[in-house]
């Protein structure tokens, strides 16, 4: 029986992957760096403490995560503030079914809290969920399953009666280890055969992932 849904963000709820993909290639860039986009999608949702050394042996052992990483937050906020963010599709769809049929609802992301109640905000969600865990409120954060652990039980729910929704392969490493229903919603990648191993389902938007529910519940 399925009693809650837990939703990551960036890229499942907000179309801020693209601009993740884009402003870490500039940052990484103005330091003398180049990163590529499979650089990035391969540390969507990962803790800074296994990107970094990612990073270093994938692009050079002298690339500066941090460093490169607070040039992104420069160049991604300078651009969120003058152009906004966009909201993905179906989630309105899928909030209000969740809503009315009694689920609750929460957010499990990597993203910090400052940035993660001003995104939400900006798209007219945030109000909607019960609780918001971010990745600097627990120990470990994706791909380890801590995130899923701490948002299941703010809710008050086994992690067996929670759906996860994410859109990355680290996203869904977190969930199944925390016993959630990992559900796929692609945005820049389609699952790859690890990921499609770990997942309950893959759904095109949000909205599809209505009738997982109801499989799941009838």
């Amino acid at each position: 029986m399925i009693n809650g849904l837990i939703f990551d963000m960036d890229g499942l709820m907000v179309d801020t992957e693209k601009l993740l993909t884009r402003f870490w290639r500039e940052a990484a860039a103005f330091y003398g760096w180049e990163m590529k986009q499979e650089h990035v999608l391969g540390i969507r949702s990962l803790a800074g403490k296994y990107a970094g050394p990612k990073l270093q042996k994938e692009i050079s052992p002298d690339f500066d995560y941090a460093k490169v990483r607070l040039k992104r937050i420069e160049l991604m906020n300078a651009y969120i503030e003058k152009n906004g963010i966009e909201k993905k599709p179906g989630l309105d769809e899928l909030i209000a079914y969740g809503k009315d049929k009694g689920l609750r609802l929460a957010v499990a992301t990597a993203t910090d809290n400052v940035r993660t109640k001003l995104y939400l905000e900006s798209i007219g969600v945030y109000h909607h969920f019960d609780k918001v865990v971010c990745g600097n409120m627990v120990k470990s954060s994706k791909p380890d399953p801590d995130i899923y652990i701490t948002a299941s039980a703010e809710l008050g729910l086994p992690p067996a009666e929670c759906i996860a929704l994410e859109d990355s392969p680290n996203g869904i490493r977190s969930a199944k280890s925390a016993g959630c229903v990992p559900v796929f919603v692609p945005d820049l990648s389609q699952p790859d055969e690890d990921t499609s191993a770990l997942m309950f389902a893959c759904c095109e938007t949000l909205a599809h992932v209505i009738p997982v529910i109801e499989e799941l519940n009838r």
